[in-house]
């Protein structure tokens, strides 16, 4: 479907002084070529300035009619096929502003042909013919505008020509082409071809074939055998043709009186390939080291079958205006001059192809797919297409469509499009008519920049017409030169310069439009404002954006947009409400100023549509450091409360919420308890208690559940404890008040936060810290109850030995620096003993040598039994199994190891000691220290 909207896409135009009748005509860079009527055989030439305005630079003469040209940005040279004598040549047009100078001298030249510096050094002042010889006529051209590469289309075949700067000297550069590929393929008669970034197009009467170059590797060697294989082909179909019985051209004759038509195919991507079209890749530039060699990848086929009707088949049922359209990494050129467009880097890729009654669009870049479809209210004539728009003439309009390069694109260049982050219209979306301007027969169209050239040519009767006084609908600005008094030239043509009004000015207008339907058609509201933001978002796009003028002005109104479509899915009940969030956060408003656009104030009846609930969500539950007034706080309690109260405990931990009242929001959960009574809610309560300075509210709230339930419950809203600012872990006024009355609380509800993803093992250390008011480098004695806690319940060997390692060192720094912990530790070394696997039972002999040592040790008993359970119930089998994994490849660990042997053997009863030993060791290793320990035992 096709809506049609009366909005101004073209504003003034202007007549181009042209001297003879247009045939054909092209845009380049800064200039417009028309090429005559077969009479004159000229190319004429004219700068296009501000407003359309044409300035004539001068005209050359060509070797006969031109049937096709081509302008290529990348060499800034021109491409046509001429006629002469009922032959066809490829020429390219070099040098051509020395025309504006005033030199009329030309050099027409070989391609390929080698100048000497002698020479060439006329080229910096004449322009330069390159003619290509060609075995087969020339019957189609395309520039390649990454490049500027030529692609030829003839019978049966499609040749590639390089383009090439060749250096003569330091003050002179050469443009010149080599031959490089020629891509034979049976029974094909191209119509057009399209060339980009190695990327072919090609076009039958009803086939559209599209392919890519891919490059291989292959070695010069290679490359003879590939040339040499490819002439088969040529010869076994001459040789057909020879072989061929009379029964073959009898069938021939038969069904030459009938029209056969194929059935309509179209096949994408991998399918492509079994489209039947065999192609057959010849290389024909000379082979080196760094000669590029390619194979085909097909990306698509389609066939259509002719228009029937009751009489018969419609002839006119022929495809038209193929084109290739590029889109470039945003600002990827941004400080690139002409010169160096080239360097571009290209992001997607479009394809556009039209019969008389619809368009096709399709994105071949990363995917290959249909994205659009153009209904034609009436036959068209030919097409252009553009990063905005597209512009297709019938037989007495100009009609401009909107289009969705700009969606695809922009998909294809930020991932984090359609997530909470941000958000684009989708490729899917109907594309529109924004205009239907009436001419009188249009014949071709072409487009450069933000101007429309458009040739029109009226018949007898449409001139006769055109003579009556009629109501203008755009108003027509000539040039100097207004009317022709050439005799020759015959008379109803005019070949316009149409100017496209600029983004900001059209964007505008679309916004104002959609305001009519803002209150009675919503989706329509959404649909023109989805058209405004990706006609600005296509300008952003445009590789020239960083040095445009309307930058500054581009960005306010994408920015813009973006609050308009937040707007328009917050108040409208829709079924893509959740683009609320990302439009928002594009925009770049506040959460303040979003309130402002969509609360009415006193309103207590108004209601919130669920888009608007789901950005208030998903904003307050974000680490923000946005903190909302007292009086917005309050509104946003009011929302929820009507609009979703289970959510209230939750947003009233955001760091947003935190100037609200918090009498008002005990009094809002309080009704909430009511009916969704739960262990968050509780626990929220009491936060406010602890704000209100109401202890005895708290400890009401507080003993509402057991600690164990408590703890779990902080899973549920982990911002009870800690909060995120900048990135950073910080521990609330909750947190510190557990710390003080019940820390044995707090380290179980991080440790439960930990075991569910609710916070790292570095940000619970980050967090203890801060909560103590402890160094960087300085453990707090509650991090070291939150480690020991953690080790009790953690199922996982990577943290395990993480915590383990921590542990212990903190046990061995405290005992060797004499430091004892600043708080009473939560749990006793028999309760880690008891409730942990990783703490072993405390041998005799630990306890001997401490009941004999000296008076200040024992203030570190508890560190030392815990090192004493953690080192010989993990360490010392660890030890034993890396020296047996290693053998005599590691002797500091033979050597580790026989030490801590012989020490043990002085220490330990000979029962202890050998219950330490491993059950599959090698008792000749381990018999000295047996040996050793027995004998100690008997001199005692």
């Amino acid at each position: 479907m096709v809506q049609l909207y009366n909005l101004h896409p073209f504003g003034s135009q202007r007549v181009v002084p042209c001297k003879q009748e247009p045939a054909h005509f092209c845009c380049g860079q800064d200039v417009l070529f028309v090429a005559s009527t077969a009479a004159s055989c000229r190319v004429e030439v004219f700068a296009v300035r501000e407003q359309g305005r044409c300035e004539a630079l001068g005209s050359f003469a060509t070797l006969g009619p031109v049937l096709r040209m081509a302008h290529s940005s990348a060499g800034d040279y021109l491409v046509t096929i001429e006629e002469k004598s009922k032959a066809t040549f490829l020429r390219a047009y070099m040098n051509w502003r020395c025309m504006s100078s005033g030199s009329a001298r030309v050099c027409v030249r070989m391609v390929g042909h080698k100048m000497e510096e002698s020479y060439s050094e006329t080229l910096k002042e004449q322009m330069s013919v390159v003619e290509m010889p060609l075995s087969d006529p020339p019957l189609c051209i395309s520039c390649c505008p990454v490049n500027g590469d030529l692609l030829v289309g003839c019978k049966n075949k499609l040749v590639m020509f390089c383009l090439k700067y060749l250096v003569i000297n330091q003050n002179l550069t050469v443009l010149d082409f080599e031959r490089s590929l020629i891509l034979h393929i049976d029974n094909l008669i191209p119509a057009e071809v399209a060339f980009c970034a190695r990327h072919i197009a090609v076009t039958t009467e009803l086939d559209v074939l599209i392919l890519k170059l891919e490059l291989v590797q292959q070695s010069a060697d290679r490359t003879k055998q590939c040339a040499q294989g490819v002439s088969a082909p040529e010869k076994a179909e001459d040789g057909g043709v020879r072989d061929e019985s009379p029964s073959t051209h009898t069938l021939q004759l038969e069904l030459d009186e009938f029209i056969v038509c194929q059935k309509p195919v179209e096949l994408l991507g991998e399918e492509s390939k079994l489209c039947e079209i065999p192609i057959t890749l010849e290389s024909t530039e000379l082979p080196t080291e760094d000669t590029k060699r390619f194979q085909v990848q097909y990306l698509l086929f389609r066939r259509f079958a002719p228009d029937q009707s009751p009489f018969g088949f419609c002839e006119e049922t022929k495809l038209h205006s193929l084109q290739l359209l590029p889109v470039y990494q945003t600002g990827s050129s941004a400080t690139a001059c002409e010169e160096t467009e080239n360097e571009r880097k290209l992001l997607s890729l479009f394809c556009f192809f039209s019969l008389p009654h619809v368009g096709y669009l399709y994105s071949i870049g990363k995917l290959v797919e249909l994205i659009s479809t153009y209904q034609y209210s009436e036959k068209s004539e030919q097409a252009v297409l553009t990063p905005q728009f597209l512009h297709v003439i019938t037989s007495q309009s100009l009609q401009c469509f909107t289009v969705r390069c700009s969606a695809a694109a922009a998909r294809d260049e930020d991932p984090y499009i359609d997530t909470t982050v941000k958000a684009c219209p989708p490729v899917t979306l109907d594309v529109c008519t924004l205009r239907m301007q009436l001419f009188i027969g249009p014949r071709a169209i072409c487009h450069f920049k933000n101007h429309i050239i458009l040739l029109t040519k009226a018949d007898t009767e449409d001139i006769t017409e055109r003579r009556k006084p009629t109501r203008r609908m755009l108003s027509r600005k000539a040039d100097s030169i207004k009317s022709r008094t050439n005799s020759e030239s015959e008379p109803g043509w005019n070949l316009y310069i149409i100017n496209t009004v600029s983004t900001i000015q059209l964007y505008r207008e679309m916004v104002d439009y959609s305001r009519t339907y803002e209150n009675v058609k919503t989706e329509s509201c959404i649909h023109l404002l989805s058209e405004a933001h990706l006609l600005v978002r296509a300008a952003i796009m445009d590789p020239h954006f960083l040095k445009s003028d309307e930058k500054d002005d581009l960005l306010r109104a994408f920015r813009e947009s973006c609050a308009f479509l937040g707007d328009c899915y917050s108040r409208f009940d829709t079924k893509n409400y959740h683009l609320a969030l990302p439009y928002y956060r594009m925009s770049g408003l506040s959460m303040t100023e979003v309130l402002k656009r969509l609360v009415s104030e006193g309103d207590e009846m108004q209601t919130y549509e669920r888009g608007f609930i789901f950005y208030l969500t998903h904003s307050l539950n974000e680490d923000s450091n946005e903190e909302l007034s007292k009086e917005s706080g309050n509104k946003v309690l009011q929302i929820f409360y009507l609009a979703d109260p289970v959510q209230l405990p939750h947003i009233l931990c955001s760091p947003c919420m935190r100037n609200v009242c918090p009498l008002t929001a005990v009094k809002y959960l309080q009704k909430v308890e009511k009916m969704m009574p739960s262990v968050v809610l509780t626990l929220t309560k009491a936060f406010l208690a602890l704000k209100m300075g109401d202890l005895t509210m708290y400890e009401h709230e507080m003993d509402s559940y057991k600690e164990t339930t408590l703890a779990c419950g902080f899973i549920g809203q982990p911002r009870l404890l800690q909060q995120r600012k900048e990135g950073i872990v910080m521990p609330t006024e909750f947190a510190v008040h557990l710390k003080e009355m019940q820390p044995g609380l707090l380290v179980a509800a991080t440790v439960a936060l930990h075991e569910n993803s609710k916070i790292e093992l570095e940000e619970a250390d980050t967090f203890f810290k801060m909560l103590c008011s402890s160094s960087e480098n300085t453990i707090p004695q509650l991090l070291v109850d939150f480690w020991e806690a953690l080790l009790l319940v953690s199922s996982q060997e990577e943290i395990v030995q993480e915590l383990l390692l921590r542990v212990t060192s903190q046990y061995v720094w405290r005992i060797s620096k004499k430091q004892l912990p600043e708080t009473k530790p939560l749990k006793t070394t028999e309760d880690l003993i008891n409730s942990c696997s990783h703490f072993g039972l405390i041998f005799p002999w630990v306890t001997s040598i401490m009941s004999v040592g000296c008076s200040s040790d024992k203030d570190y008993h508890e560190d030392i039994s815990r090192l004493q359970a953690l080192w010989w119930n993990k360490l010392l089998p660890e030890l034993c199994k890396r020296a047996r994994l290693t053998g005599n490849d590691c002797p500091v660990l033979i050597s580790s190891l026989k030490e801590t042997l012989s020490i043990v053997a002085m220490e330990l009863e000979l029962r202890d000691f050998l219950s330490l030993l491993p059950d599959d060791g090698t008792a000749a290793f381990f018999l000295p220290h047996l040996l050793h320990c027995s004998q100690r035992k008997l001199l005692t």
